[in-house]
């Protein structure tokens, strides 16, 4: 039975006669937008600057050609795939009236030829085919993304941007030892505070110093990897507290709060106190038995 949070499939029945499809291939300068434009034999294919109003242009466009071609358009459903420009455009489409989606790219099963063809216009017609099966509620054509609010994508960026700069610095810190590695100096810690002025008095095997460009690219690398684990400290130390937020401003919030960690507290007591109470009533009926 289909879940009513389930992406892998559209829950709405499609009328093929009734809907206008549309799916773009977006790319840095340009879009492509492939259509299917009911009443319409011809599949339109045109392309776009990186504009949204344009856009909505194009459907609207297409919209009255199949209103002329005798077909009553209740629904238009576009569909782009995942990817760099992430989901300002679902959301600007949804607040325009346009039913907007965001096709999973790794869920759009794609040939594995080694000399696979790769062209704009044979990517949106893979596109259109897999978002027609997943409008028809056919399984395994495609899966949708969820696409969040603003305010959802803004409250990952925190934790985004410590994961971006703990991923720079581990790969900083990992050539610095490989540097030092190949010249036979282990055991010297990265990311110590001094680090970077003990350089200097590092000795290889052979009981030389590190050759000037290795010490220069070091020198040059160690205040990366300082700033990077600052910044990363700094945004986890600044990353707002959602819970605790709502709980300074809602009074009734902290009341709740206490209220069940006053419940839990009671009922931690009343097991202990059944426990205690079930030992003392063994422990009296086997002396109880012992003085009889």
């Amino acid at each position: 039975m289909p879940q009513p949070n389930d992406l892998s499939r559209s829950l709405i029945a499609l009328e093929q006669d009734a809907t206008l499809i549309a799916v773009i291939e977006m790319g840095q300068s340009s879009w492509l937008v492939a259509g299917v434009v009911p009443g319409v034999e011809r599949q339109p294919l045109k392309k776009l600057a990186v504009d949204q109003a344009g856009l909505l242009q194009l459907l609207h466009r297409w919209r009255n050609e199949a209103v002329r071609a005798g077909c009553s358009i209740k629904r238009i459903a576009v569909a782009y795939e995942a990817g760099r420009d992430g989901f300002w455009l679902a959301r600007w489409l949804r607040a325009h009236g346009i039913e907007a989606y965001v096709i999973h790219a790794s869920s759009v099963p794609v040939s594995r030829e080694h000399r696979r063809a790769k062209t704009d216009r044979l990517d949106t017609e893979l596109l259109k085919r897999a978002f027609l099966g997943w409008l028809r509620g056919e399984p395994n054509h495609c899966s949708m993304a969820a696409i969040p609010t603003l305010e959802d994508e803004d409250a990952k960026r925190p934790s985004r941007e410590r994961e971006s700069l703990v991923r720079e610095c581990t790969r900083i810190v990992n050539r610095v030892k490989g540097n030092l590695a190949r010249l036979g100096i282990r055991g010297f810690k990265v990311s110590l505070a001094h680090a970077a002025e003990r350089l200097g008095a590092l000795r290889t095997p052979e009981g030389a110093t590190v050759p000037p460009n290795t010490l220069a690219e070091l020198r040059r690398d160690m205040p990366t990897c300082a700033s990077s684990s600052s910044r990363s400290r700094r945004s986890r130390r600044h990353a707002p507290n959602d819970w605790s937020k709502g709980l300074h401003k809602d009074a009734m919030g902290w009341s709740v709060c206490w209220l069940g960690w006053s419940g839990l507290a009671l009922r931690v007591r009343t097991c202990w106190c059944r426990r205690f109470f079930r030992a003392s009533c063994g422990t009296a009926e086997r002396w109880r038995g012992t003085l009889v």
